[in-house]
């Protein structure tokens, strides 16, 4: 989680608002550590924290494979190929919001509770927003939020989800697919967590992918339609009382913050929560916390409270997540 700095100017300490400074500090740092207990980034991006100005993430080819060589064989000359690479660059994020003298004056405690309250909860629905917003625009290569446009291309260049990833070390002739068209159902993500777990890396190698978590929006008939397919011990979509051999091997995560649909249709994401950290997939930048810093306003005389954070994420290697849906034009389509 990320860290929170809190600084005040000379002279708020003997000021009318002298009292005040250490309940709203408080507030501002149990409220975003609070949130941040319920967030879904961390269990999506990889977290990481930054003193440079960008930061590079590369792939690497998977090592050959052990030759067996026989007695007093010389080891066989095999070794690792950087792949390609990705540099995000965090971002400047900022907000502010004022105590006003006669909110002190008149002990408008409420009210300062609300501010400080809207305060933390834009900072945090941001991050939520911009993260969701990220996942959910992955089938383009460029998005906008905030007003700004943002690079969502892999390292690969491609989008994140896209239908014909290349290798780094044999371009087209090895692409792979973790777009995919289907209306959700049992037999669908049995057939996507097949082909995930095919995945292999720019020489052709298996990576063991193993997905084991959904993250669907908030979506009613969505999470009926999965939770039936991974809670119940009994196939919902046969009469013959089949064993669904997916039970229980399934983490969901509903995340509020992703559009209800994408392309006016349902969809879902499928991903290995393991590979997305060990690969370092999804980065997130969290190079500077949010700074919080108080002053007195000489021409209000307002004390104002300004934040200011720097981060950003971005997609480094494709192979940890997939999306399916039924309004995509590309991708495999699954029965």
């Amino acid at each position: 989680m990320a860290g929170i700095i809190f600084s005040k100017s000379s002279g708020v300490n003997d000021s009318i608002f002298g009292k005040s400074q250490e309940p709203i500090k408080a507030i501002i740092m149990q409220a975003v550590e609070s949130f941040q207990e319920k967030s879904l980034i961390d269990k999506l991006f990889y977290m990481d924290k930054s003193k440079n100005h960008s930061e590079k993430y590369t792939i690497e080819t998977a090592l050959g494979d052990f030759s067996p060589v026989g007695e007093n064989g010389a080891y066989p000359v095999t070794g690792f190929q950087e792949g390609f690479a990705k540099v995000i660059e965090p971002d400047t994020w900022k907000s502010q919001f004022a105590v006003t003298q006669e909110m002190i004056e008149d002990a408008k405690i409420g009210k300062i509770k609300s501010r400080v309250k809207q305060f933390t909860l834009s900072y945090n629905r941001t991050r939520e927003k911009y993260g969701a917003g990220l996942l959910a625009l992955g089938t383009q290569k460029m998005i906008t939020f905030g007003g700004k446009t943002y690079d969502a291309t892999c390292a690969d260049k491609t989008a994140l989800f896209n239908a014909a990833h290349p290798s780094a070390t044999k371009g087209s002739k090895l692409t792979q697919s973790n777009l995919f068209k289907a209306a959700f159902s049992q037999g669908v993500m049995d057939t996507m967590q097949e082909m995930m777990q095919k995945f292999t890396d720019d020489d052709g190698n298996l990576l063991n992918v193993m997905p084991d978590t959904i993250i669907i929006p908030n979506s009613g008939a969505l999470k009926r339609a999965v939770f039936a397919a991974v809670g119940s011990e009994l196939d919902p979509d046969s009469s013959n009382n089949a064993w669904n051999f997916q039970v229980g091997l399934w983490n969901v995560l509903v995340w509020n913050y992703l559009p209800a649909t994408l392309n006016g249709k349902p969809y879902f994401f499928m991903a290995d929560s393991q590979f997305l950290q060990d690969y370092m997939c999804l980065p997130w930048i969290d190079r500077v916390p949010l700074a919080v810093r108080s002053y007195i306003d000489n021409n209000t005389d307002a004390n104002v409270f300004s934040g200011r954070a720097r981060f950003a994420a971005g997609f480094n290697n494709w192979r940890g997540i997939a999306l399916c849906g039924e309004g995509f034009t590309e991708g495999i389509t699954l029965a």
